[in-house]
């Protein structure tokens, strides 16, 4: 008999989860407290790299790194598996002043990362993007195809154990059993967790993003400047973002938030002083420390995992941190040391 699985949190982690489960065989459910694929996941620009990688410490990159390198590959399956297109492209990322070159240029030496001085900034040619909404889709198709059940608006109430392990959950549309319980429930994994969180550090980040339509990209790359992104679609639609605000469970939108983009965007892009806005948004990042998610499993239970507090890089990270998720629940060896992303005591 095949294992099964409950997956508590729809968004790219618990649909990536759930895809990698399913191709060995597993049988999974997803529960999902709202629609699946409309929280950070749908919420975020999609830049396939940490914004300015050599700020991160090397535990944030080399997840990152190896999540960009496997997003190719797995962007053309589910496109071919679902035709529904992610809009991966190789679209290059210019950084612009003010950051540190110098550091810059080395950091990128030592790690094999290409890099272009350009009198502006520095231009990272190999930096990648996706769609969000078309990933998420294309992902809840994949694993709807593959077998997967998906319950919608199904929040969790309680895990329940029986001594060293998960018995059942228990949640708003009834009670669910399986061999194995994996959290993907970004923001609100430590609140469904409850006392189960063992020390877990995510709390919800709040990110505020501008979209503008053009009949064409009016930039050739992603343009960053000093944490606020330009990201150009292949139909024209232009994506601004973002900030960072510690508010709680708030994905309220604010004016002044939306005039301070506005007015920083119009300065590397003039033309959207004369552009409407065409949508005002909010989505929770699961913010943690140093940007260090938690994957793994529970330091007690013996059949609890969770795969959550990505901050930023939750679609970025998505293919790596299955593949160290997977290694761990199947015995097998990890691609490096996982030590940091463990689940505290």
């Amino acid at each position: 008999m095949s294992s099964q699985y409950i997956v508590v949190g729809a968004g790219a982690l618990g649909l990536a989860s759930a895809e990698a489960l399913l191709m060995q065989g597993a049988s999974v459910t997803v529960l999902e407290r709202g629609n699946v694929g409309q929280e950070s996941s749908w919420a975020g620009g999609g830049i396939l790299s940490p914004l300015c990688p050599w700020d991160y410490p090397e535990v944030v990159t080399q997840l990152a790194m190896r999540g960009a390198a496997k997003f190719a590959d797995w962007a053309a399956n589910l496109y071919a598996t679902t035709d529904i297109d992610p809009e991966y492209q190789r679209s290059g990322m210019l950084v612009l002043p003010p950051f540190d070159k110098r550091a810059a240029l080395i950091w990128c030496e030592k790690n094999h990362v290409q890099a272009e001085e350009r009198d502006e900034g520095l231009l990272l040619p190999a930096v990648a993007q996706a769609r969000n909404p078309r990933l998420l889709q294309a992902m809840r198709a994949r694993v709807e195809k593959l077998g997967g059940k998906i319950v919608e608006y199904c929040e969790v109430k309680e895990f329940v154990a029986e001594g060293d392990a998960i018995a059942k959950v228990a949640t708003t549309q009834g009670e669910f059993s399986a061999t194995r319980y994996i959290v993907t429930a970004g923001a609100w994994s430590k609140q469904v967790l409850a006392e189960r969180a063992s020390q877990l550090s995510i709390k919800p980040i709040r990110g505020q993003m501008l979209l503008f339509k053009f009949d064409t990209p009016p930039l050739q790359y992603i343009v960053l400047q000093d944490g606020m992104y330009l990201i150009p679609r292949r139909d024209g639609h232009l994506l601004v973002g973002s900030t960072l605000e510690d508010v709680g469970f708030d994905k309220t939108t604010t004016d002044e938030v939306r005039e301070m983009l506005l007015r920083r965007a119009s300065v590397l892009l003039p033309a959207l002083t004369s552009m409407p806005i065409v949508k005002h948004w909010a989505g929770l990042r699961p913010g943690s420390p140093n940007n260090i998610p938690t994957i793994g499993k529970h330091p007690r239970l013996a059949n609890l995992y969770i795969n959550s507090g990505h901050f930023r890089y939750g679609v970025t990270m998505a293919p790596a941190s299955v593949e160290i998720l997977l290694n761990e629940i199947n015995g097998k060896s990890q691609p490096f040391d996982i030590s940091p992303y463990r689940w505290a005591v």
